[in-house]
């Protein structure tokens, strides 16, 4: 439903949060721990699926790398939100609030980042989201990493650019009202992201065929977020008229989670709510699977179509997993540094 930072954004005032510093780094890393088990979300199961199932859509000329090292980029799927705690400047890589620029924003908003800083200014840019610009940039470094056949940079920037596409696909995460608050409807961006999926998935169909050559990558990263912004007045409206018209005391359920009793949305309500949005999480989801594969193509391709083949038994040293270890630690103790995302 939420991880850590979402649970920041959603339910606590800034200053409530803050008041958390007191807790050690121990109690912190627990926490954070159980919070995620208990709540898998889009940004823990579906972002590890969608990034394996990509995998199967590349060519053999890149499965024998990618494949071999799936399991990497299946886990790894998930740390730019674990990161997004403790790392300025992360956050804002996940989404962009369309309405602050306005009914004409997908058509005024340059479609490139530099022109984007000149024209708006990157403090202002990064306040309200860049996850468009986000993904060009992801892609470069990946295409670069791909020409020095760097295995390393290859699997992490894979990895990475895999979560930002899918971010780019939910509808929530193209608005200030990211969570309902504004309409009163919090806990919307969970029930549609998490609770969903984590009861409908299982009867997805999210196999779409080989991945295709995408000429221009801006332009696939500003209509994906086009299309989800285009979902967005259905993920709101619909929940809305279904509260309107179902008993309240049958909206909510308690479900044991890790042993604890937690307050979610009842089957009966979530089963209504997903036939009125008529398949639109599974849509989403499998529009990410594509887009995943194809921008991680398009870079292989645009990198002269390097052999992999060469790669085909590299493996993360003991020191590799240790750095990675001890950077994953490092996000835990930064937790209380992270620039907060606007409260506006």
């Amino acid at each position: 439903m939420a991880s850590l930072f979402h649970f920041k954004k959603y339910f606590c005032s800034k200053k409530a949060f803050q008041r958390t510093v007191g807790l050690n780094v121990t109690v912190l890393a627990l926490l954070f721990v159980s919070f995620n088990v208990a709540h898998p979300e889009w940004g823990f199961w579906a972002h590890k699926r969608i990034n394996r199932l990509a995998v199967f859509r590349l060519p053999p000329e890149m499965q024998v790398f990618y494949k071999r090292n799936i399991d990497f980029i299946t886990e790894n799927a998930v740390n730019p939100d674990r990161r997004r705690y403790a790392v300025v400047g992360e956050a804002e890589r996940h989404f962009i609030d369309l309405d602050v620029y306005g009914d004409s924003a997908l058509h005024i908003l340059p479609r490139f980042w530099n022109e984007a800083v000149r024209r708006i200014g990157e403090d202002s840019l990064r306040k309200h989201g860049i996850v468009p610009w986000h993904i060009q940039i992801g892609a470069f470094q990946l295409t670069q990493a791909l020409k020095e056949k760097d295995a390393r940079r290859i699997l992490r920037l894979s990895a990475d650019l895999g979560h930002y596409i899918a971010d780019a696909h939910v509808p929530l995460h193209t608005t200030r009202n990211y969570n309902g608050q504004l309409t009163k409807q919090e806990g919307i961006h969970g029930f549609w992201e998490s609770r969903l999926p984590e009861l409908f998935a299982q009867d997805y169909d999210l196999w779409i065929g080989k991945a295709v050559y995408r000429e221009n990558v801006a332009a696939v990263a500003w209509e994906t977020v086009r299309d989800s912004h285009a979902a967005m007045d259905s993920v709101l409206l619909f929940e809305k008229k279904l509260t309107a018209e179902f008993p309240a005391n049958k909206k909510y359920s308690y479900e044991l989670r890790n042993n604890v009793l937690t307050r979610t949305y009842s089957l009966e309500f979530s089963t209504k709510y997903h036939q009125m949005l008529d398949h639109q999480v599974e849509r989403r989801m499998k529009a990410s699977v594509k887009m995943v594969a194809d921008i991680w193509f398009t870079c292989w391709v645009n990198a002269g179509q390097p052999d992999l083949s060469t790669m085909k038994d590299f493996s993360f040293t003991e020191s590799d997993r240790k750095a990675e270890q001890s950077e994953s630690q490092s996000w835990i103790r930064k937790l209380f540094q992270i620039r907060p995302e606007s409260d506006d």
